[in-house]
């Protein structure tokens, strides 16, 4: 395994490139390191630079790793070099409770058996849609009065708790550090009430994917998702970043309103997240 530095970070992000939409996950990453966002991750790869096998994984030197949920994201061309960097390599900390974010679901049964001979338990967490957007003019924009236009802005420091607690994976310490991490780093969009409170919003993931997006209740039904969701992909594409999202599979309702707002499904790739507990033998 080799570690990448900072000029081979470029270059891997660079090969990424060619390989959307699949990598999109490991290519937002280096997306994001490479412009100097806050970030908990060392990069490795196989060989160098013909690289089969790229792996983001948590830096043990860093020492915000602790205020984050474990990840390990990883993007392959041969599922038999990925077999041999996991089982090989000491490529993963399978010590500790982590999660493999964004699974080609291609990859999990390979990660079952190793998990397996590990005698770690596995276990879907979530199964999603990749949506994303090859360009933002094929974007279906919605009109915005003057008056809603107006109540158009972005997420600030006081705004966590509230994203925190609606988060359906929120709601507790690990979830406030993320959302505090996204909000203060990253881009988001909302709109706001006559309090100037938040009643609809969008954040961007570290990875950058679209994500968390909410919209109070009581505002339901206001087109409010679709400005928010448009006016961050039109922010993202100006900024130089993707515009992509990961919709899970049940919800109907989010995968819909992406397609009609002009996203697309790759019908041959699906992602899952899969958490690795050593606490609990198969």
């Amino acid at each position: 395994m080799k570690l990448l530095n900072r000029d081979e970070l470029q270059f891997a992000e660079a090969a990424l490139l060619t390989h959307l939409p699949k990598s999109y996950q490991v290519y937002g990453l280096l997306h994001c390191i490479n412009r100097n966002k806050p970030n908990t991750l060392q990069v490795v790869v196989d060989t160098w630079p013909d690289f089969k096998v790229i792996l983001c994984r948590p830096d043990p030197k860093n020492k915000n790793v602790l205020r984050f949920m474990k990840k390990v994201s990883c993007f392959c061309l041969d599922q038999e070099a990925l077999k041999k960097v996991l089982t090989e390599e000491n490529s993963v900390d399978w010590s500790t409770l982590f999660m493999f974010a964004a699974l080609d679901t291609s990859y999990v049964p390979l990660i079952k058996e190793v998990s397996s001979i590990r005698e770690l338990n596995s276990r879907y967490f979530t199964l999603v849609h990749l949506l994303f957007l090859p360009d933002v003019s094929g974007l279906v924009t919605p009109e915005v009065d003057r008056r809603l236009e107006s109540r158009v802005s972005s997420l600030n420091h006081t705004h966590v708790d509230l994203v925190n607690k609606t988060w359906k994976f929120g709601g507790n310490q690990l979830g406030y550090n993320t959302i505090e991490n996204l909000i203060i780093n990253f881009p988001s969009c909302c709109i706001l009430d006559e309090q100037d409170q938040p009643v609809s919003w969008i954040l961007m993931y570290d990875y950058c994917a679209m994500g968390i997006l909410y919209t109070l209740p009581e505002y339901r039904g206001r087109g409010y998702a679709k400005v928010v969701i448009t006016t961050m992909a039109k922010k993202l594409a100006s900024e130089g970043y993707p515009a992509y999202c990961f919709i899970e599979e049940d919800n109907k309702l989010s995968y819909k309103l992406f397609k009609n707002l002009g996203f697309i499904d790759d019908p041959s790739y699906r992602a899952a997240w899969l958490e690795i507990d050593p606490t609990h033998k198969d």
